[in-house]
């Protein structure tokens, strides 16, 4: 009988690996608090159209990556592939609205069933911020720079490049999508297919294709910034005016674009080199028009999220924070008062483990190959004259400690 594989696009995470995912996710914690942002939980499936309706039944997420089924009622139901329309939906369902504004911090995994690749799984990890009920240019440059200070505490903003571009409010991107319509419909022939199916359903996704055949036709397009009103123009200028402020560095992107029609003003990206073709590590934007296509009132509302498992593929693996004391009985018959012994450290908030003993040279190889240092040692000798041998594999030394000076003695 074969042996049952993982599901593609999926990995199994083991030790100093799920260390750099807890320190990620425990920094970006710490991080919101310090921003003002209190950490909630969403469910990670949803009703389909939490996700059909602001997506379009019709965009490359909800008809190709999305993981929708029937569920045993009959519900259509959607693993979620983003955060933020989960919040949103719960803003509305709970009866949050009374208690805006509210800034709050999520993470968990999220599913899109896409060609896995390096940097792209089927079931990836995020943390996200969302600012909600909140105007104002202000408030985007604060998201923007939640973001900067986490890549910063991580170590990784000099590797990351802050693009960020003004999508402006609704009066300026309708006729900015007019104005790309016209344009890629004049070199409709030069597209990629997948670009030309985006014409009419979703123009603006165009700017943001990878596909060599496209590259050209897009260098030429006309540029958002050439279609902003004064109204957006003004805010646009003011988020740049509190980055500067702050001492945060960014490129103006004039191509760097969201293609939904719920997002406006504000959009940016966190950009790295070190990641290959998908060095996007954390990214968003205002999106003030969510609320409403989830059946709520007008909410104005920003936030980023960002992948965890590429921002791990940033940093090296790291080591335990503290040592694992081991204790190794000599014999099976000397457990019992290692187990005693065993009860005391935990009592005491020393993290232990305990093997039964037996064979003492195969117990040994067993430790070191799991990187444990500290191992206290424990036979007929040492039961009679009330001591312990405590052992460290690192240099091979060891001492006969009294048990009356265990505590006192082990510093772990």
């Amino acid at each position: 009988m074969s042996k049952i594989q993982s599901v593609r696009g999926t990995k199994d995470i083991y030790s100093s690996v799920m260390r750099s995912y807890n320190h990620i996710i425990n920094e970006a914690r710490l991080v919101a608090e310090l921003f003002g942002y209190e950490e909630a939980s969403f469910p990670i499936f949803e009703k389909a159209e939490v996700f059909s309706r602001p997506l379009g039944v019709a965009s490359d997420v909800v008809s190709k990556e999305t993981y929708t089924f029937e569920d045993r009622g009959g519900e259509k139901i959607t693993l979620r592939p983003e955060g933020t329309a989960g919040v949103i939906r719960s803003i509305i369902s709970e009866g949050k609205i009374n208690d805006l504004p509210l800034r709050l911090f999520y993470s968990g995994p999220m599913f899109r069933y896409e060609r896995p690749q390096k940097g792209r799984l089927r079931q990836f990890f995020q943390i996200g911020i969302e600012s909600i009920g909140n105007h104002g240019p202000l408030e985007d440059a604060e998201v923007i720079s939640c973001g900067a200070r986490l890549l910063k505490r991580l170590g990784f903003q000099r590797d990351c490049v802050l693009n960020i571009n003004s999508l402006g409010d609704a009066e300026s991107r309708a006729l900015y999508r007019k104005s790309l319509v016209d344009y890629f419909s004049k070199n409709l022939e030069k597209l990629s297919k997948l670009s030309q199916s985006r014409l009419s359903l979703n123009p603006l996704r165009i700017l943001d294709s990878k596909e060599p055949q496209d590259e050209e036709v897009i260098f030429k397009a006309p540029l958002f910034s050439s279609y902003l009103n004064n109204l957006s123009i003004d805010h646009f200028e003011k988020v740049k005016s509190f980055l500067d402020s702050s001492g945060i560095e960014y490129s103006h992107n004039e191509k760097l674009v969201r293609g939904l029609d719920y997002y406006s003003h504000t959009t940016f990206e966190f950009i790295t080199t070190r990641l290959g073709s998908q060095g996007t590590v954390l990214g968003g934007g205002r999106y003030d028009g969510l609320s409403e296509m989830l059946g709520g009132p007008s909410i104005p509302a920003v936030g980023f999220a960002a992948g965890v498992d590429r921002l791990v593929m940033l940093t090296a693996n790291l080591e335990e924070n503290s040592t694992i004391l081991s204790i190794l009985p000599v014999e099976e018959e000397n457990f019992e008062y290692c187990y005693n012994l065993l009860n005391i450290f935990r009592e005491n908030d020393i993290k232990c483990e305990i093997f039964e003993g037996g064979n003492l040279s195969k117990n040994l190889k067993k430790i070191s190959k799991k990187n444990r240092k500290l191992v206290i040692i424990v036979g007929d000798e040492e039961i009679q004259n009330k001591q312990v041998i405590l052992k460290d594999l690192s240099t091979g030394e060891q001492i006969k400690i009294q048990e009356t000076d265990i505590l006192e003695k082990i510093n772990v």
